[in-house]
């Protein structure tokens, strides 16, 4: 049981880049596949209007749904991207309505790599580090992974994702009126896939050794810090992540290395975004923890605090995430292993999940089948219920 001093951490006000917080419980980043399809491409309605709303709160920071920044870098139906002028009308309603209630709203910028088919990108082959396919099923009926491998990147591909990934900050920045945004370099997609030894087999510049693997990720960073400013920029990262076929074979050392090369970099991002190694999307925690020194062929501690440390050094912000309730979540943050705390599946079935924490209130219980689509669109989206005595 936290004590009122450690819950009273979560309500501190922070300043995160250039964005003033007033407490310490964000909304992480939850793909919920409820945008509207217009033409051949998905757009924020008033749906997703009315879900942002809901859990917007007077300095609270809301990260969005991974975002595509272009029609190639999409992988899910129903997504909306931040790279047309009808995806960008439509989050700006999203980030008004968000504004209205004194939040701040930041937008995660994807690209899946090689987690797409051609059947969902207009009939062009997906890109990665590798041509391995992932293994099993995909969201485009009756087709496997395997039955569509990707191609390798080559030069000219390396500049247009770069481009893309600038672009579409500038749109959420500068067109969409996001506070920010947040760079998504976990769980498997593209950034992620040169990050992971066991999926990044390349030979040239960007495969290899670490410092290869991490060559393009840190040049997304820096073009992206120079289209709209190092202050209102951020990065996820997944270091113990096993999604989408990853398992990198060092990740305390190769992760390591990351964090002082984005340390490093001419003007350090904000904050850097984590999930913890605990979090598994099958396995039980200690089941994955378990895993996690079989892998890596000694025992070893999987804390995020080693990464924490290295860029509080440069006075880059720490987001955690992953399995986290309000007395983790409090004494990560008392603990200073952290600045801020991010939710999913809490934050998705307790649109007043800040209200809650406050006030010790108790908590709604998600609907796990409705996570990622459900009909009508609004079940399990924007009908979970407000506490009432």
């Amino acid at each position: 049981m936290v004590t009122s001093k450690q819950v009273s951490a979560l309500f501190e006000p922070f300043q995160l880049g250039s964005s003033k917080l007033s407490h310490r419980i964000a909304l992480a980043p939850c793909t919920r596949m409820r945008g509207e399809a217009v033409e051949d491409f998905f757009v924020p309605g008033e749906l997703m209007v009315e879900y942002y709303s809901q859990r917007a709160t007077k300095g609270g920071l809301l990260i969005t749904e991974a975002c595509p920044i272009s029609k190639t870098a999409a992988g899910y139906p129903g997504v909306a991207g931040i790279f047309n002028t009808k995806q960008i009308q439509g989050w700006k309603k999203v980030t008004g309505a968000v504004h209205e209630k004194g939040g701040v709203i930041y937008c995660q910028l994807w690209h899946v790599g090689r987690a797409t088919l051609a059947q969902l990108i207009g009939g062009m082959q997906a890109i990665s580090s590798t041509t391995t396919s992932l293994k099993g099923g995909s969201l485009a009926a009756g087709v496997n992974f395997e039955d569509s491998p990707p191609r390798i990147m080559l030069e000219q591909d390396f500049k247009d994702v770069t481009s893309d990934f600038a672009q579409a900050a500038k749109n959420a920045i500068e067109l969409a009126g996001f506070d920010g945004v947040e760079i998504h370099g976990a769980n498997g997609y593209l950034l992620d896939q040169f990050l992971h030894d066991n999926v990044n087999q390349r030979t040239d510049e960007y495969g290899g050794t670490v410092e290869n693997r991490c060559k393009f990720p840190l040049q997304v960073i820096e073009s992206v810090v120079e289209a709209v400013g190092a202050d209102k920029v951020g990065i996820r990262l997944s270091p113990y992540n096993y999604y989408q076929d990853t398992k990198d074979s060092n990740p305390n050392e190769h992760w390591s290395y990351l964090c002082r090369a984005i340390s490093s970099q001419k003007s350090p991002i904000s904050y850097v975004h984590m999930i913890e190694a605990r979090f598994d999307e099958v396995l039980t925690e200690e089941d994955k923890l378990k895993s996690l020194e079989e892998q890596c062929l000694k025992k070893d501690t999987f804390s995020l605090n080693r990464f924490r440390d290295i860029i509080k050094q440069k006075g880059i912000h720490f987001i955690a995430a992953g399995g986290f309730d309000k007395d983790l979540a409090a004494k990560k943050v008392l603990s200073d292993e952290s600045d801020i705390v991010a939710f999913g599946r809490n934050f998705i079935a307790n649109p007043d999940l800040v209200e809650r924490f406050k006030e010790d209130l108790e908590l709604n219980k998600y609907d796990r089948s409705t996570f990622y689509g459900a009909d009508p669109p609004s079940k399990g989206y924007v009908d979970y219920k407000f506490y009432s005595a």
